[in-house]
């Protein structure tokens, strides 16, 4: 058949006789990603031209396989089997015209599914051009910012730690972030509580954080819970989230987290740090290990000054 000799451009209708024939053939959409809200060619593996030198070994290791690339028009396309061809594969051509004529020619395409049901759910404009970097990353894509945008962090503690922690991940266009403090901006927090600011001295901490996120990334929902973490409430405020992230600045209150987040299987993401010292770690939901096996017991009282003690 036509697909055993090299090829530098093909018609859309070669194509689709070609993928009706061999099971091997590798069709490759090298738009950037927020172009496949119009469609993608049925079976299309999908990697942007500019990722092609640092991914496509790992999509397609065989190179003597057929690939076709294709764009828009078959523009981008023709520089993308160039750069194949320059990267050691054999038999690489671009599809002329494009998913543009591949459309126009009746051939199957398929709208990439963006929710659970299988419709398509593309991000609106704004969200197209907000979160452009991260939909140009394979292992994200719009799918995966969806899922961001759909998913549900609590941030323990609107301090030193969870300041920066609810920044980025508003910024990340997590679509529901719970602030739980019950403590108010003092002039003290502001050289490293980076949510607050001057004019809101006495404020409630999560809403002065509400108001930092909620204009940082109007996408996002900000749930302000100004309570302190205890045994009475834990449970009932962690069930609604899928990850959890411990800001706090007391061991008793991540012990307290710590059992909680196990017994309602949710993943912990536990942050400290002390002078010029850190740590971050990561418990999985399944509970194995979790802090208590790391941190079996806290520690006395004198080893693990406050932040007015030692800075």
């Amino acid at each position: 058949m036509a697909a055993e000799v090299a090829v530098d451009e093909a018609s859309v209708d070669e194509v689709a006789s070609w993928l009706q024939q061999s099971p091997a053939l590798v069709v490759l959409d090298v738009r950037e990603t927020d172009e496949h809200a119009a469609g993608i060619v049925a079976g299309a593996l999908c990697l942007p031209r500019a990722l092609i030198a640092t991914h496509i070994a790992k999509l397609v290791p065989d190179k003597q396989r057929l690939i076709v690339a294709y764009c828009g028009s078959g523009v981008r396309s023709q520089l993308a089997s160039q750069a194949l061809a320059d990267l050691g594969y054999s038999r690489v051509c671009s599809m002329r015209g494009g998913f543009a004529e591949w459309q126009r020619a009746g051939h199957a395409w398929v709208v990439p599914a963006g929710d659970a049901d299988g419709r398509a759910a593309p991000l609106t404009a704004e969200q197209t051009t907000r979160y452009a970097r991260h939909v140009r990353l394979p292992e994200i894509g719009v799918a995966g910012q969806r899922r961001l945008l759909a998913a549900r962090v609590l941030c323990v503690g609107a301090g030193g730690l969870g300041s920066p922690a609810g920044l980025y991940l508003a910024a990340a266009g997590i679509g529901t972030l719970g602030i739980v403090d019950s403590d108010v901006v003092e002039l003290s927090n502001l050289q490293r509580q980076v949510l607050h600011a001057s004019d809101r001295l006495g404020m409630p901490k999560v809403d002065s954080a509400g108001q930092t996120l909620r204009a940082l990334n109007p996408d996002v929902r900000v749930i302000r819970i100004a309570e302190r973490l205890g045994a009475a409430n834990a449970l009932a405020i962690l069930a609604d989230y899928d990850l959890i992230v411990d800001g706090s600045d007391n061991f008793a209150t991540r012990y307290l987290i710590n059992d909680a987040a196990l017994r309602l299987r949710k993943p912990v993401i536990h942050a400290a740090i002390q002078r010029f010292e850190g740590q971050l770690t990561a418990f999985a939901a399944d509970g194995a290990p979790c802090y208590r096996c790391l941190f079996p017991q806290p520690p006395p009282a004198d080893t693990a000054p406050s932040c007015a003690e030692a800075g």
